[in-house]
């Protein structure tokens, strides 16, 4: 059984914000007085696993656990061994995260116990000021030694950074020689006009063709076919020996290939990261012990998948393209 949609892609990747809630408040992701949702409206970790478990029945083969940053969830580690079940049983290719890192250190041993053998850590600074600056509450520290662990526990692992003008861009260079040195790929994404926050986009936003053109001045970069399963598109680095990803959902959108959809950690089936048509599916869940109404309505909703989003930096009205946050949908 597998779900497609109407423009004949194959939807096998599903992406899952267990929590909206996050123990940073990255300046391009949320305000610093975030109103998070309120614990009743959140499924709860069995209807988590019942929907993502439907899910894979219909043919998802990759499963990423979001946030907020899923670890500070209560007991999100009952999930995560509920789910591994489709791994033992061939169901499921991979269940992964992405995480802030900074709960790694406690639970990196038990995420590889579950069958956990990939994650993603966002991690946009190297520099300890900084790196408190953009995520306003974080201690580097404390997430470099969620590396360590999670490195120690034999968890390969991604560095997610997002490029913002005049903050990071002239550090990438070390970041890429640092995660490389490491064994770890390095995936720089373009800012997304996601949510209302407290500064201003248009300040941030750096295209990633521009970013490209100065990293080539001083390393080789050759493109390569490796994937994921994700939207980045990967080059190698000569120098480093190491793969660089670009995500670009603004300067080259990666649609035409596009196998994800994603549910809200209130049962809400976004089928595009950047429309803002979804789709309820809370309340089939909760209407039937059987997953007959569920799987309809999945069906329905995948019928509705459209062809690409409609990102842009809007530098007229300089609101967002999509008014949820990124930690609603999930990252």
């Amino acid at each position: 059984m597998s779900m497609i949609d109407p423009f004949g892609r194959e939807i096998t990747y599903l992406r899952v914000s267990v929590t909206d809630r996050c123990d940073f408040r990255c300046t391009y992701c949320m305000a610093e007085d975030m109103t998070f949702l309120p614990r009743r409206d959140l499924l709860t970790l069995e209807e988590l696993d019942r929907l993502c478990s439907v899910f894979v029945g219909k043919g998802v083969r990759k499963l990423r656990l979001t946030g907020g940053e899923p670890l500070v969830r209560k007991n999100v580690m009952h999930l995560v061994r509920e789910l591994s079940r489709h791994l033992r049983t061939g169901a499921l290719d991979e269940l992964t995260l992405t995480t802030n890192g900074s709960q790694l250190a406690r639970f990196a041993g038990e995420l590889a116990d579950a069958g956990v053998r990939r994650i993603n850590v966002s991690l946009d600074t190297l520099d300890p000021v900084k790196f408190r600056a953009v995520t306003r509450w974080g201690d580097l520290d404390k997430v470099l030694a969620g590396i360590d662990a999670a490195q120690a526990a034999g968890l390969e692992i991604k560095i997610n950074a997002v490029a913002l003008k005049d903050f990071n861009d002239r550090e990438i260079p070390a970041l890429m020689r640092w995660a490389h040195g490491r064994g770890m790929d390095l995936t720089v994404i373009e800012t997304m006009p996601m949510g209302e926050i407290d500064i201003d986009r248009t300040d941030q936003y750096l295209p990633l063709s521009a970013l490209r053109r100065s990293l080539e001045a001083e390393f080789t970069l050759t493109d390569i076919p490796y994937r994921t399963g994700g939207p980045a598109r990967y080059a190698e680095v000569a120098e480093t020996g190491g793969r660089l990803g670009f995500i670009t959902p603004l300067t080259h959108n990666f649609c035409e290939s596009c196998n994800r959809v994603r549910i809200t950690c209130t049962g809400t089936l976004y089928m595009c990261l950047g429309q803002e048509d979804a789709a309820d599916l809370r309340a089939p869940l909760r209407a039937s012990e059987g997953n007959e109404l569920l799987s309809r309505a999945i069906d329905a909703a995948i019928a509705r998948k459209p062809k690409g989003h409609d990102f842009v930096i809007d530098r007229r009205s300089r609101r967002p393209a999509v008014g949820r946050h990124m930690s609603v949908t999930g990252g």
